[in-house]
């Protein structure tokens, strides 16, 4: 398949992730979507479609469930809306149906907007609850996201020798990120100490291993490249765009093949992303990634997934700094899901949002600097699903 540059990003917008009882869904919603707008120098008439993510509408405010949940709190009337739900690629989905919409010639201008209000609910009405209920009859008994990726943290402590202290220093890392990030939930730095010290969840993971569960945002506008004005646009082009369903419920972990050292998903769609970006060397030709460190593991993980590095190497690369602010290859300056949280269906939107200001050079005291080229990652379902997009400002 060719490079393909022919998909723009011509606005972005974002809410700040929290605790956001002030603010209901429909507020969210117009937030992210009105700061989208704004930013593109367009109307709300000029869209011609839009794709709502929102992963888990059964929780809490029950919104979501339709694509009339964006149409109603933006007046986004007699086009086509329609919902997504995909897991943790949700948001990265949304954006994968507008960009082929747009090829297709369905519209000129399209929206993909993701959002999640995961805090007005009981503690009793979790993620966990729900899928104990409505998941799967037997694999899903038991079963939490904790746990499962405390098997891959105790597997590639075993195998590769990673320790406790690399484990925890990804959170000390991100959440060191996030303290320069403003729409961020956490903007505190945290020491190693405190990781480790922190309440165990599922060992060797800890609760400042694990991202808070958030409510939030995100937006992002896009049309075809041969439509920009660049008179009025900063565009970001879409390079590459990979997204896997590589297992079901029953796997990894019923097979026996399995090593728990990687996730098929990630290197499926990094494959796909790359071969359209015309990536060989990732590490060299990147210069920024976010990824899914929904637990820190997953962060380690996913550096030898998508071939920053070889086999049992990713401990050294965090050893040696070059994933920090100002390292070769600075991974999650967001913060990422450990200090920004993660409202499912907003995640892998408010990922490309932040990649995108880097490479407009408008992410301020965070900013990655001569950033041409970047990578947004998402895993979810027990690692059955990811995405993979590649950003870039030059077409």
């Amino acid at each position: 398949m060719s490079k393909q540059t022919d998909i723009a990003i011509i606005g972005i917008g974002v809410t700040k992730f929290g605790e956001l009882f002030h603010q209901s869904y429909d507020d969210l919603v117009r937030d992210a979507a009105l700061q989208a707008i704004d930013d593109a120098s367009i109307a709300m008439d000029d869209i011609g479609a839009a794709w709502l993510s929102t992963a888990f509408p059964e929780i809490g405010v029950f919104k979501g469930r339709s694509g009339m949940d964006l149409s109603e709190p933006l007046s986004l009337y007699n086009i086509p809306v329609t919902r997504v739900s995909n897991y943790c690629a949700s948001g990265a989905d949304a954006i994968r149906n507008a960009m082929n919409a747009l090829r297709a010639g369905e519209c000129d201008v399209a929206l993909a907007l993701g959002v999640e209000k995961l805090r007005d609910r009981q503690p009793q009405d979790s993620i966990v609850k729900l899928m104990v209920e409505y998941g799967h009859p037997f694999l899903q008994k038991g079963f939490t996201a904790a746990g499962t990726f405390a098997v891959y943290a105790n597997r590639m402590m075993k195998e590769y020798g990673v320790t406790r202290e690399d484990i925890a220093n990804i959170s000390v890392k991100n959440h060191l990120h996030g303290s320069l990030n403003k729409k961020a939930f956490y903007q505190k730095p945290c020491t190693l100490e405190e990781v480790m010290k922190s309440q165990m969840v599922a060992s060797p993971l800890t609760v400042l291993d694990s991202c808070p569960t958030t409510d939030g945002a995100a937006c992002v506008i896009m049309v075809r490249a041969e439509d920009v004005d660049h008179k009025k646009h900063k565009p970001i082009f879409i390079q590459g765009l990979g997204l896997s369903v590589s297992t079901g419920w029953d796997l990894p972990f019923f097979d026996p093949n399995h090593d728990f050292l990687s996730f098929e998903a990630t290197q499926k769609a990094a494959q796909i992303a790359y071969k359209q970006a015309q990536i060989t060397n990732p590490i060299e030709q990147l210069d920024l990634i976010e990824v899914h460190d929904c637990f820190s593991i997953v962060e380690l993980l996913t550096y030898e997934d998508l071939g920053l590095c070889k086999k049992g190497e990713a401990k050294d690369l965090l050893r040696g700094k070059e994933t920090q602010h100002g390292g070769k290859i600075p991974v999650n300056v967001s913060g990422g899901l450990l200090s920004c949280g993660h409202p499912v269906g907003a995640t892998g939107i408010r990922m490309v949002v932040e990649v995108a200001s880097h490479l407009r050079n408008d992410a301020g005291e965070r900013q990655v600097k001569k950033a041409k080229r970047g990578l947004t990652h998402n895993i979810g379902g027990p690692g059955a699903i990811a995405s993979v997009i590649i950003l870039s400002n030059e077409n």
